[in-house]
């Protein structure tokens, strides 16, 4: 994958999250497994697996469970009768690509170019134009978590402190999915922060910046850890907390919408059965198309039930100094096809893939800290583009 550092002022650019599967394991090395049942997981299933490895967690919610178990033993796996899928846990890495206090009146916010293509805002007069603002909105960030200064950047009355939640452990040879509550807000990567900021908007040295939907409530659910690496297992198991939360009555009747800035080159059995388990249950999920250009869409966002997004960038980001809060992008469809492009490194949709939208994802600026100071940075990917749609 590319990577590019743009030098713009004093701060440094860096790009997006990407996932990547783990290389298939040769002979008898130890992996880790997702199985999905076709049937419900019953103690003699159990004892069964058992002889082929060693039983990690279960789902009974999605008839699943994980293991750690030798390559060799996959295929066995595979073949039994009540086994309805069996993968190798697909290891998650973040990586670049090219390229507050409480608010409490969101309609005079800075307007910049990606809130002004998506008409929710206007530059120069920096107004907001639609009158959603995501309040009574839950937006679920399934991604690195928050940077331990996120309360500089959003203020406390935006982030469900008390519904954060962090996942580690996965992967098989790490063994079981643990739950680390505090370690949400104990970020070092800032990936889930800038995620964040195009959602709820942030405090830019005492400026207010919008953000698309500024009055959803975010709940921060970790799920990659301080390098942007993590498994499917993991997501597997925050898509769940998400879904228990919206079923459980805590989040009362809100609507409930999950972002996913990540993507791999293969659906996950176990992440298929959280996310059908989800969306039957009412959550909507959004996801990054992924950063390969003509090669193709990343899963989960080529699922067909998820809501995809591309990245769009905007022809006159350079056309005058300070271009991301300055440059108007015209109005109306025409004028705005005319200015829009897909940005070279986004995804695109190839047979038996689903894409469904477009959205700003060229160099969109955000929290984006390093050496524990307080900064901002250009981002680019579809992982800039699907907080825009989820907002």
């Amino acid at each position: 994958m590319r990577r590019t550092i743009l030098t713009i002022g004093t701060a440094t650019a860096l790009g997006l999250a990407a996932l990547t599967p783990a290389t298939a394991a040769p002979g008898s090395q130890q992996i880790g497994v997702n199985v999905v049942l076709s049937t419900d997981i019953t103690q003699a299933i159990l004892s069964d697996l058992s002889t082929h490895g060693q039983v990690n967690d279960t789902y009974p919610e999605l008839d699943a469970v994980t293991m750690r178990l030798s390559a060799l033993e996959l295929p066995k796996i595979r073949a039994l009768p009540y086994v309805k899928a069996a993968n190798q846990d697909a290891r998650r890495v973040g990586k670049p690509v090219p390229g507050a206090p409480a608010n409490t009146d969101v309609t005079d916010d800075v307007a910049t170019w990606d809130t002004d293509q998506i008409d929710v805002t206007d530059v120069p007069t920096d107004t907001r134009t639609v009158t959603q603002t995501g309040a009574g909105v839950y937006v679920a960030i399934i991604d690195t978590g928050l940077l331990s200064s996120w309360p500089t950047y959003f203020g406390t009355d935006r982030i469900a402190a008390d519904l954060g939640v962090a996942f580690g452990g996965g992967g098989g040879e790490k063994g079981n999915v643990s739950t680390q509550p505090n370690k949400w807000q104990l970020d070092q990567n800032s990936h889930g922060t800038h995620v964040a900021s195009t959602i709820l908007g942030y405090n830019l040295n005492g400026t207010r910046v919008a953000g698309v939907a500024p009055e959803a409530t975010v709940i921060p659910v970790k799920v990659l850890n301080q390098n942007g690496s993590g498994w499917s297992s993991m997501v597997a198991a925050g898509i769940n907390y998400v879904t228990d939360l919206k079923l459980g009555g805590r989040l009362g009747t809100s609507p409930v919408v999950i972002n996913m800035s990540l993507g791999g080159p293969d659906l996950d059995a176990l992440e298929q059965a959280a996310i059908d388990r989800a969306i039957a249950n009412g959550v909507l999920i959004v996801a990054a198309a992924g950063n390969e250009g003509e090669a193709g869409m990343g899963y989960p966002g080529a699922y067909a039930p998820v809501i995809s997004a591309a990245a769009t960038g905007f022809t006159g980001q350079w056309t005058a100094a300070g271009w991301w809060n300055s440059v108007d992008v015209p109005e109306g469809d025409a004028a705005v096809a005319a200015t829009a492009y897909i940005a070279d490194f986004s995804s695109r949709e190839l047979a038996g893939q689903d894409l469904d939208l477009a959205a700003p994802g060229s160099l969109v600026v955000g929290p984006y800290q390093v050496n524990s100071q307080t900064s901002f940075y250009y981002l680019s990917g579809t992982s800039m583009a699907s907080p825009h749609v989820a907002g």
